[in-house]
């Protein structure tokens, strides 16, 4: 009896130590896209379970003039798409002169997730760009490289609390006698507070600051925003 004992408390405390690849670091990620821009916003808690690691890490990447990607979740996973993605852009700009455009990024991008399908990016991956006729939009993938082109998108730890209240202030869901006006970028930036401050209270891997990115056809800004750090 005393053997048996050991030997399932041996597997027990083999099971509870198993190797596991990935690890999930929290941060949520919010991009819209308007007729004449697009914004996306990214918190700066880097974190694994109560541990905070930083309190100021972007997770935007600006990977060309006229496009950003808004990265969450298995850090060193992020890292490396990211040095890909840099590193493929480049070759296209040594052979091609020229940028590679919104559209094209996208797809590389799909493709590159993909490729790693049988051992995925831990990574919820959101990529903003103005495309050539000057409107904003959105790409969203998941893990293995599904890809939606939309208008507004949220990711990341807390997506699930932010996509109701995005669908709610920008397509006006459930509102009634709400005259529908043209979204601009000062108000997008305003939502984007809003359902940032939001999601800080209920998620603990969301918080200390956000940094918000926004691309027209005549300039690129980025500006910082406090938020609460317990």
């Amino acid at each position: 009896m005393i053997l048996a004992n050991t030997e399932s408390n041996s597997s027990l405390k083999s099971h509870n130590t198993r190797f596991n690849p990935y690890d999930d670091n929290g941060g949520s990620i919010v991009a819209i896209g308007g007729d004449d821009f697009v914004v996306i916003a990214s918190d700066t808690r880097l974190s694994t379970g109560f541990s905070i690691y930083s309190r100021n890490q972007s997770k935007l990447f600006k990977l060309s003039k006229k496009s950003i990607l808004g990265s969450s979740g298995c850090w060193c996973d992020t890292l490396t798409l990211t040095r890909l993605l840099n590193a493929r852009m480049q070759m296209y700009l040594h052979e091609h002169n020229k940028e590679m455009n919104t559209p094209a990024l996208a797809q590389m991008l799909s493709t590159m997730l993909y490729y790693k399908r049988f051992f995925p990016y831990y990574v919820s991956n959101i990529l903003a760009g103005i495309e050539s006729d000057g409107s904003g939009w959105i790409y969203s993938y998941d893990p293995i490289g599904n890809v939606e082109k939309c208008k507004f998108r949220a990711g990341g730890s807390s997506g699930v609390l932010l996509q109701p209240l995005l669908d709610n202030q920008i397509m006006l869901s459930n509102l009634q006698n709400i005259d529908e006006q043209p979204l601009s970028l000062e108000k997008a930036i305003k939502i984007i507070q809003d359902v940032f401050t939001s999601a800080a209270e209920r998620d603990i891997y969301t918080g200390d600051e956000i940094r918000i990115m926004s691309i027209t056809a005549d300039c690129f800004k980025e500006e910082k925003i406090q938020m609460r750090k317990d």
